[in-house]
């Protein structure tokens, strides 16, 4: 993608992306969200949804990307949002990096108060059935970034019900 510092790594299913990514996520609980980053083209300012989210809590940053139907990839500070992005010879649009988002922007600012990974399991099966989100709750509301089946997609709002909602990290037994 032409992303300097990128380098996904694909999980598949709630219990891969807990272990993977899970005490990470639940440490980012009391911080501040300071900033935000994503691609917007240039000359239209349209968001490519196909590009990683970037969320920064008091300079620590976790990076979001779906791809396909059910594959979720989280970094960790690699990103370099300041670093223009290259190689997109292929397209006749120019990507860039907006630290601004209609959606993101009524967080920015806020102490997030929890997180949580949620994994779509809808009444009859989909073909989203089984991909997993994090949801980040701050006092006025919750965001969350979904699959949109094959890219990102940012929800903001109650958690619909068809979310089964995990601890990012598993409790011990008593």
């Amino acid at each position: 993608m032409g992303i300097s510092g990128f380098e996904p790594s694909y999980l598949v299913g709630i219990d891969a992306v807990r272990q993977a990514h899970g005490a990470r996520l639940a440490a980012l609980t009391g911080r501040r969200l300071t900033g935000i980053a994503l691609v917007r083209f240039a000359e239209d300012g349209d968001w490519y949804a196909d590009c990683p989210v970037v969320l920064d809590f008091e300079g620590t940053r976790v990076e979001i990307c779906h791809r396909t139907f059910d594959e979720l990839s989280f970094g960790w500070d690699t990103i370099h949002t300041s670093a223009a992005i290259t190689g997109w010879e292929w397209s006749e649009l120019s990507p860039q990096w907006s630290h601004h988002d209609d959606r993101l922007q009524a967080f920015v600012g806020l102490r997030l108060l929890g997180v949580a990974l949620l994994e779509w399991r809808p009444g009859t099966r989909d073909l989203a059935d089984g991909t997993v989100a994090p949801e980040f709750v701050f006092d006025v509301g919750r965001l969350r970034i979904t699959n949109g089946l094959d890219e990102n997609s940012i929800e903001v709002g109650p958690t619909p019900p068809e979310f089964v909602r995990y601890e990012p990290v598993p409790r011990p037994c008593s």
